[in-house]
């Protein structure tokens, strides 16, 4: 009997994966204030072990990178050592497990930064959308330009995460370049106003973007590191897309290629340009211009991902809101069977209730 490849081994780089199924990144703000993992972490991707690699929750490089409360970072010891509780608890469970290092830039809050602090950005841009602070939703600050002198810091920030995630037990890493936060604020112009060499061009806007992969490559090797785009994301609010993303992103994913990445792990979408003629953003341009393992994300379920590794449209699937409420979904998927699906008022804060416990209404 064959067997489907989403459900057969593969490798992404240096990492060893026994299925080509991911979980993707799903801030479940369940660590404390301090960016301290939950001990209840450690329960959570254990339990989620069986998917082929696990691409833990976005995880803020520093105290000016959060957006978010209740968040976890990768920037104190004690960050290092909630986190390596994880890391041995997936690899006891025989997972395979990678951390997406998180800058929000502009999609914060004051009451999240040090001193109440306005959150940064490449322009002085206030972002749409809401942030999740310790008082509930509220709309994101207005932030400052980062000076140019400030940018090779942050580059720096990136490169000590990169090593905390090391001392923390980690598999590799994914640089999180997607969804409106800062690496993605450089790369799109409708977010990005400078005038200097971080501006303008798209080399110039993705120039933040490659400083950063080539810093973390630095430190774990370029075949354990990979990267996160979205080019038709409008996820967190009204975040405007970049005029020309498939140009823009294309461009991108050439010099990443060249790196020789572990993979790129792309949010697919569909355009509909303003001028009426619904172009269609070509996924697949993005695959052959990186030239290494693509892993695709965005809504697919059990005959769509299997469909996608068959011919070759995809070598992995990263699931998200599906490993919620099902940790088996890896065998789930395999054999067919029905799945659960967690109530949303569990995905934000809380306890074990909706994280790593649902209660007999909620499975009802």
């Amino acid at each position: 009997m064959t067997t489907e490849t989403l459900f057969t081994p593969s490798r992404l780089g240096a990492i060893a994966v026994k299925n080509r199924i991911a979980m993707a990144p799903l801030t479940r703000s369940r660590a404390g204030m301090d960016g301290v993992p939950s001990p209840l972490a450690a329960r959570y991707y254990a339990e989620r072990a069986s998917a082929g690699l696990l691409i833990a929750e976005a995880t803020n490089i520093s105290r000016q990178a959060r957006g978010y409360a209740w968040t976890p970072g990768l920037y104190t010891d004690a960050q290092v050592a909630g986190w390596k509780q994880v890391t041995d608890a997936v690899h006891a469970a025989g997972g395979r497990i990678v951390v997406q290092l998180w800058h929000v830039g502009r999609m914060s809050h004051t009451s999240l930064q040090e001193g109440g602090a306005a959150p940064v950005a490449p322009s002085a841009l206030q972002a749409g959308g809401k942030v999740f602070t310790e008082t509930g939703f509220e709309t994101p600050s207005m932030p400052r330009a980062l000076e140019l002198h400030e940018i090779a810091a942050i580059v720096e920030d990136y490169r000590q995460a990169a090593l905390r995630a090391q001392a923390a037990g980690f598999d590799g890493v994914e640089v999180h370049a997607a969804n409106g936060y800062l690496l993605e604020q450089f790369l799109r112009d409708s977010t990005n106003r400078r005038t200097d060499g971080y501006g303008g061009s798209i080399e110039n806007r993705a120039r933040l973007t490659m400083e950063v992969v080539q810093a973390v490559a630095g430190v774990w090797g370029a075949d354990r590191v990979g990267v996160r785009l979205s080019p038709l994301s409008t996820a967190i609010g009204d975040t405007p897309l970049d005029s020309t993303p498939q140009e823009t992103h294309a461009a991108l994913a050439s010099r990443l290629g060249a790196l020789g990445l572990a993979y790129l792990h792309v949010v697919e979408g569909q355009m509909h340009a303003e001028d009426g003629t619904g172009r269609l953003f070509d996924n697949q341009a993005l695959r052959q211009a990186f030239g290494g393992a693509y892993i695709a994300n965005n809504g697919y379920d059990r005959q769509r991902a299997i469909a996608a590794t068959a011919s070759g449209h995809a070598d992995m699937v990263a699931f998200g809101r599906d490993f919620i409420g099902n940790p088996d979904l890896a065998e789930r998927l395999q054999h067919g069977l029905p799945l659960f699906n967690a109530p949303a008022a569990g995905y934000f804060g809380g306890g074990a209730e909706g994280y790593t416990e649902f209660s007999v209404a909620q499975a009802a």
